[in-house]
Formats: structure tokens, sequence, C-alpha cells
């Protein structure tokens, strides 16, 4: 079946969401990062840690939501990849620096990648396309 296309408005409102909620994952990684990586405190940057975590879960979320098959194309699978990264802070706390910046580098690798890596399916072996996205 076919979806009805946005309107101009809906449009906006979607990509100035998306723009948003972008901006405040990197205000977060950013703080969380610079802490981790310059041994601060925990609790100084924690707050940018949580806004990281929050913001990068709904993002997640966005996409699934728009189209499942994020979930099987190498830039879903790769953001899975971080999350089980991030979850090694906790029995590697010694290698935080090592671990977010592996983190970060894989974060480059799947936005700024060519699309026929970022849309690349690991069940299908090839690349496919899901529905049209509204850019952020």
């Amino acid at each position: 079946m076919a979806r009805k296309a946005l309107s101009e408005k809906q449009f906006l409102v979607q990509r100035f969401s998306k723009t948003t909620l972008r901006a405040i994952h990197i205000l977060g990684v950013t703080g969380a990062g610079g802490g981790i990586l310059m041994h601060v405190p925990q609790d100084q940057w924690l707050v940018y840690w949580i806004m990281a975590m929050s913001t990068g879960a709904a993002m997640m979320l966005w996409e699934i939501v728009r189209d499942w098959r994020w979930l099987i194309q190498l830039k879903g699978v790769l953001t899975v990849v971080k999350l089980g990264l991030l979850c090694l802070f906790i029995p590697f706390a010694t290698y935080k620096p090592e671990l977010l910046i592996t983190v970060v580098l894989l974060s480059v690798i799947v936005s700024h990648g060519p699309a026929s890596l970022r849309h690349f399916s690991i069940v299908h072996g090839r690349r496919i396309d899901g529905k049209k996205e509204v850019k952020g």
C-alpha cells in the first residue's frame, strides 16, 4: 500500500525535530566524551551521558518505527554494536576512553559512509533501500 506523501509543513516539522534531536545528541556525546577522555569525575559529565543515551535511544526508535529494515542494514547493525561497546563501560571501566573512541569512529563510518555501505543488508548480502527518510 502506498504511503501518502508528507505535506510541506509535516516535512518541515519532522526535519526540524530530527535535526534538534541530533543536535542535542551531539551535545551530550561531546560533554560525556570530554569528561571520559579528560578523566573528569563522573558526576560532572553524567547529565551529558544521560542526554546522549536518551536522544540516541529516541533516534533509534524513530528509525525502527519509520522502517524496520534499518535493523538489518549496516547502519542499524553498527548502532547496536555501538550500544554493546557502551555496555562494556561497566565491566571494562579502565578502557572507557578506548571504547568511546571506537564508538565515535563507528559513528562517523555509519553517518558519512557511502549509501552502499550504510544500506547494506546483513540478511540479504546486498544493498537494500528502505522508505524515503527525512534527513536531519
